[in-house]
C-alpha cells in the first residue's frame, strides 16, 4: 500500500467535479494534499443528433474551462480523455477500467472520489463501475478510501427509481470554500443555469446548507464511503 496522500477526481464530464466535491477538494488543497482531476469525457456532443455534428469549439471550451476551474484552487493535474458524452454504455467496459487503472497507477492515490451508481446520467454508472474495477482491493493497490458523490440533476432525478439510492454517511463542513465552488460552476458558463435549475449558483447553495443543516453546519457536501480499508 501507498503512504501517500494524493487525491484522485475520477468525473465523468466536466463541471461534474465541480458539482460532486469540489467544496471539499478545495479545502484539501488548502491542507497541502495534491489533488488529481480525471475527467473521462467530453461532455457536449449529445447536444447533437450525431456526435461528429458537434460543434467541437465548445468542446474545445469545456476542456479550457476544467483548466481554469483546476487554477483556481491549485489542483495538479486534469486530465480529460474524450470518451463521447452520454455513451459510454457503447464503449467496452474494459476500455473505460484502463483508464481509470493507468491513472492509479501512475497518481497512486490514496482517496477517490467518483460517481454514485444510481445516478440518473448513465455515464456516471459507468465511471462507478470502472472506478470500483480499477481499485479492487488487491497487494498493492494504494487506494484506501473509495466515495462517491452527489450530482445535483442527476442524483435526485433518478427519483430513487434507479437502485442503489444515494445513501450519504460522510459530511465534509465546506463553509470557508462554498464560495469557491460556486464561482468555478459559473466558469462552466455553457453547463451553469438559472434557478431554479440544480446547477444555479442559487441551488447549489441551498443543496450545500440543507447538508450544513443535518450535521450542523453552515454548509457541507455529502458523500457515500463505498470503502475504506484501515
Amino acid at each position: 500500500m501507498s503512504n501517500n496522500n494524493n487525491i484522485l477526481v475520477v468525473a465523468a464530464h466536466p463541471d461534474d467535479e465541480v458539482l460532486g466535491c469540489w467544496g471539499t477538494i478545495a479545502s484539501l488543497v488548502q491542507e497541502g494534499r495534491e489533488v488529481h482531476i480525471a475527467i473521462l469525457g467530453e461532455g457536449a456532443t449529445s447536444r447533437y443528433q450525431e456526435r461528429d455534428q458537434a460543434d467541437q469549439s465548445k468542446v474545445e471550451r469545456l476542456v479550457s474551462d476544467s483548466q481554469k476551474v483546476s487554477d483556481l484552487i491549485g489542483a495538479k493535474q486534469v486530465y480529460n480523455f474524450g470518451l463521447p458524452d452520454n455513451r459510454f454504455d457503447t464503449l467496452p467496459m474494459l476500455d473505460v477500467v484502463k483508464i481509470v487503472e493507468k491513472l492509479v497507477s501512475e497518481i497512486e492515490p490514496s482517496v477517490i472520489y467518483t460517481h454514485h451508481p444510481g445516478d440518473l446520467n448513465i455515464d456516471h454508472g459507468v465511471v462507478f463501475r470502472a472506478t470500483l474495477t480499477a481499485t479492487r482491493p488487491l497487494s498493492g493497490c494504494p487506494v484506501r478510501d473509495l466515495y462517491a458523490f452527489e450530482i445535483p440533476s442527476s442524483t435526485e432525478w433518478s427519483f430513487s427509481m434507479y437502485k442503489p439510492e444515494f445513501r450519504p454517511n460522510v459530511f465534509v463542513d465546506i463553509t470557508d470554500t462554498v464560495d469557491v465552488k460556486i464561482k468555478a460552476m459559473q466558469t462552466y458558463e455553457s453547463e451553469s443555469r438559472s434557478f431554479p435549475h440544480p446547477r444555479s449558483p442559487e441551488a447549489l447553495r441551498a443543496i450545500a446548507s440543507n447538508w450544513g443543516s443535518v450535521v450542523g453546519v453552515e454548509y457541507a457536501e455529502a458523500f457515500e464511503l463505498i470503502r475504506s480499508i484501515r
